[in-house]
């Protein structure tokens, strides 16, 4: 199998070309940005069973008709004096609307596990997004229940390296496989009131030796001012892992979260 292109200049390459057609009208790149940053414990089954921290970021800039999203995940966790979990997430995605509730979308992802059955993962996207539902509101235009759904699909290059010493599934012959993947995801958030919201992620990604898919659901209640408690849980499946590996990781956090805007 051929050598994939280095991953920093592919996606070094990718986010250039997503980007500058649409910071073209932007005034400035740290302009309109806004988000959350959170801190969380967590306790992790499956391939690790540990008791760990988290960092996550998501930032958000909307400039038109365009849309960037940024989102950033560390989680770090020791026993008995060992590093026993380290997993580092970053994604971003840029939309563009072309009609009231469809837009494009074209999106980079990194994942890297040291302590899971494949060690890192990338993808580099595009497809076409729908907004399912964009809020109800009452008479006054003051949003009534808040709920927001977006649902996206399209196609994309996916590289998946299992971990060195790991036993490859049938059919697998390299620790590297890359080629042509699908993805589909969804979005929904519902603000319960003032306080208190929902939300229920997905996302799939299809590919000729994996299916790996991932449901995040958390509950965020305000505490005063710009932080928040938030508990989440999230299960992680792949179809095809090495052997003596699980398939399915779960992550339940607790943690606060501070929103930036």
């Amino acid at each position: 199998m051929n050598q994939p292109m280095s991953l920093p200049r592919v996606i070094g390459f990718t986010l250039l070309a997503l980007a500058l057609p649409a910071s073209a009208s932007a005034q400035s790149w740290t302009a309109g940005w806004a988000g959350e940053a959170s801190l969380t414990g967590s306790r992790t089954t499956g391939n690790t069973n540990t008791s760990d921290i988290g960092l996550g970021l998501k930032l958000r800039n909307e400039d038109g008709l365009w849309r960037h999203k940024f989102k950033a995940r560390f989680d770090y966790g020791r026993a008995s004096g060992s590093t026993n979990k380290q997993r580092i997430g970053l994604g971003y995605q840029l939309d563009r609307d072309i009609g009231d509730r469809v837009y494009l979308f074209a999106n980079a992802d990194y994942f890297e596990d040291d302590f899971g059955p494949f060690r890192e993962n990338w993808f580099l996207g595009t497809g076409v997004g729908y907004d399912v539902l964009i809020g109800e509101f009452s008479g006054e235009g003051e949003p009534a229940t808040g709920r927001r759904w977006k649902v996206q699909g399209g196609t994309g290059y996916r590289s998946q390296t299992a971990a060195h010493g790991n036993v490859l599934p049938a059919g697998v012959d390299s620790l590297t496989n890359t080629g042509l993947a699908l993805s589909a995801a969804s979005d929904f958030d519902w603000t319960l009131n003032a306080a208190v919201s929902l939300y229920n992620d997905t996302e799939l990604l299809s590919f000729s030796t994996d299916t790996y898919v991932w449901n995040e659901v958390g509950l965020t209640a305000t505490l005063f001012g710009d932080l928040a408690a938030r508990a989440s849980f999230r299960v992680d499946h792949h179809t095809d892992v090495p052997l003596g590996r699980e398939k399915t990781d779960t992550i339940s956090r607790v943690g606060i979260v501070y929103t930036m805007k």
